[in-house]
């Protein structure tokens, strides 16, 4: 990939500086190496139509939830994982995003990341918990309360506090999500887009309904908003439709010549 190769540069071209200022070599052989130019990213979108096809399709779906989570928020898989009920608000009707689940490989092993924090400072934000999400997430409470009681001493309790558990209370892996989504999108005939990409169609549909980019970016929790619009300027139809507006209102173009004959 075209931003595996500029990581790679990067790194090396630092490896190597280092090695000239403490004399292990004269000079950077990458300095003479042309930098790859970034390409620009792409991202796969569902519809409105697709999305609520999806939602059919994951009905009764051990991903529902987190895909129902992920389209309609534009959450990281990690935000995902790593909700907590203690984040969850069903008073106030608030979910607040500030802790991550995810998973590494050490010498070769897998190992499960759990934090309280998020990509970045604007990643840490509070939104709006709409009824309908609401009510989905008491169902998971009462199931998970009601399986902890079935279980008793064989219920995993190192994931207490957790949302996404599975029935013996142990923690969904994140990985889990990644293999299981296109599966599902497989099964049910869906178009293939990563799970990554539900977040993505979340800002292209507030793009398309005409909500303001500022609003996208701590909507989706960018740390700037270059970020976002970098990422979706393309679909920012709104924004071009009025400049198409406006320039005609201003400027007036003489009639269109006629057919001419020869």
């Amino acid at each position: 990939k075209n931003t595996s190769i500029l990581r790679f540069h990067a790194n090396l071209h630092k490896a190597l500086k280092y090695a000239v200022r403490i004399d292990l070599i004269p000079s950077n052989p990458v300095d003479k190496v042309d930098r790859p130019k970034p390409q620009a990213f792409m991202a796969s979108y569902y519809s409105a139509e697709e999305m609520e096809r999806l939602f059919e399709a994951a009905q009764g779906h051990k991903l529902e939830l987190i895909i129902q989570l992920a389209a309609f928020y534009g959450l990281r898989r990690a935000e995902v994982m790593g909700l907590r009920w203690e984040a969850i608000d069903f008073e106030a009707k608030t979910l607040t995003i500030r802790h991550i689940v995810t998973s590494t490989r050490i010498d070769g092993k897998k190992v499960l990341v759990e934090a309280d924090r998020a990509k970045t400072k604007s990643s840490l934000r509070t939104l709006p918990l709409v009824d309908p999400i609401a009510e989905r997430l008491k169902a998971v409470k009462a199931q998970q309360e009601y399986n902890q009681k079935i279980c008793g001493n064989c219920y995993n309790q190192e994931y207490l506090g957790y949302v996404f558990v599975d029935a013996m209370g142990n923690l969904i892996q994140p990985d889990s999500v990644t293999t299981g989504f296109p599966q599902l999108l497989k099964e049910n005939g869906l178009r293939r887009i990563r799970f990554h990409d539900l977040r993505h169609s979340c800002a292209s549909l507030l793009l398309k309904e005409g909500v303001p980019m500022k609003q996208i970016q701590e909507w989706l929790g960018h740390s700037d908003i270059s970020t976002t619009a970098n990422i979706y300027a393309h679909l920012d139809s709104q924004s071009k439709n009025l400049s198409a507006r406006t320039m005609a209102n201003t400027l007036t173009l003489p009639k269109a010549p006629s057919v001419k004959e020869w």
